[in-house]
């Protein structure tokens, strides 16, 4: 069985290692290193990488990764986990999705070795992670002020990947082919088989998006041989697919009152939230153009015109998928675990 080396350690079949890779300094001179778990089984197998905190203030892959880490199955592996629970240190620190030159990473892979401080990262990941990997699930919530309903992104065009994502079992699958230069794109280019789990909200921990993300990640490592001799118990929550969604954005500034909450079902004209003049008594409906699921919501009652405030995801089977998301919720809800 081959040795695998990560910044120069080698971790061989059996090992757990952790290694602080080194990453580019700041003014003051000091030094910051990226954590980077490896979880070896004894046999020959997948090579799975996990990565939170891209954007930095997305923290709930963070805590999928530390409960994952500490799951004992993992001594049953087979093929090899690498786990980046916190990719951007800068932006981790300083509760920010950006570095500190105001970069996206997720807009910087695949990078290069003598680019901007984003790009040195990116090329980090690219040559100590990704190239090593087989497969990616990549980790993120909505942006600051926005929830996400938990859900796969995934180019569903692609049998392999398709399979991996309904093995996650997300309530949503979002078909998407990516955005250029994120890490997604980069690794599948890479020849790296690559999903991403969007749920929840920036600086803040949400339970059922991390325990779904958490028995996502399970079940997918199942799926591509990684845990055979694992029992899961039974999950009533089946993926519904779709390839398109839309953003309602608000005509008018204000402050916002909300009637529908994440996962809700709207129908064409239905009013989802009141736009109001805080200082008179104009209002100003936000109204639903299509039918659909609400997978995206802005929580900042203040908004400008202009403003992203619902992301409704359409569906053949609007009744299906409302009850997939019902399923998540009594599934996942109110409890310690779900193994």
């Amino acid at each position: 069985m081959s040795i695998i080396s990560i910044d120069g350690v080698d971790i061989a079949p059996g090992e757990h290692r952790q290694v602080m890779i080194t990453i580019p300094r700041l003014c003051d001179w000091g030094d910051l290193r990226l954590p980077v778990h490896i979880v070896r089984g004894k046999q020959e197998g997948p090579v799975l990488a996990v990565t939170g905190a891209v954007h930095g203030d997305e923290i709930n892959g963070t805590e999928i990764i530390r409960r994952l880490l500490k799951k004992p199955f993992l001594k049953k592996l087979t093929g090899t986990l690498i786990a980046v629970p916190i990719v951007n240190v800068f932006g981790f620190l300083n509760q920010d999705r950006y570095l500190v030159d105001r970069r996206d990473l997720n807009r910087s892979f695949p990078g290069s070795k003598k680019g901007s401080v984003a790009a040195r990262i990116a090329h980090i990941i690219m040559t100590e992670i990704i190239a090593k990997s087989t497969h990616l699930i990549d980790l993120h919530t909505g942006s600051l002020h926005r929830e996400n309903l938990p859900q796969i992104r995934v180019n569903t065009n692609s049998q392999p990947l398709k399979e991996m994502a309904l093995a996650f079992r997300a309530p949503v699958i979002l078909h998407s082919e990516g955005t250029e230069s994120t890490l997604r794109v980069a690794a599948e280019r890479a020849g790296c088989q690559a999903i991403l789990y969007e749920a929840g909200e920036a600086l803040r921990f949400d339970e059922v998006a991390i325990r779904v993300g958490l028995r996502g990640i399970t079940g997918l490592m199942k799926h591509i041989g990684m845990l055979p001799s694992l029992k899961l118990k039974p999950s009533t929550v089946v993926s519904s697919m779709t390839q398109s969604s839309y953003w309602i954005r608000a005509n008018h500034g204000g402050t916002m009152r909300v009637f529908k909450r994440l996962g809700k079902g709207v129908q064409p004209g239905e009013v989802l939230a009141v736009i109001s003049n805080p200082s008179g008594i104009e209002e100003f409906d936000v109204v639903a153009n299509q039918s659909g699921i609400i997978i995206g919501r802005n929580n900042l009652p203040l908004v400008h015109e202009g403003a992203a405030l619902f992301h409704i995801a359409s569906f053949d089977a609007l009744h299906e998928a409302a009850d997939s998301v019902k399923e998540m919720t009594e599934c996942f809800d109110n409890r310690e675990d779900y193994f």
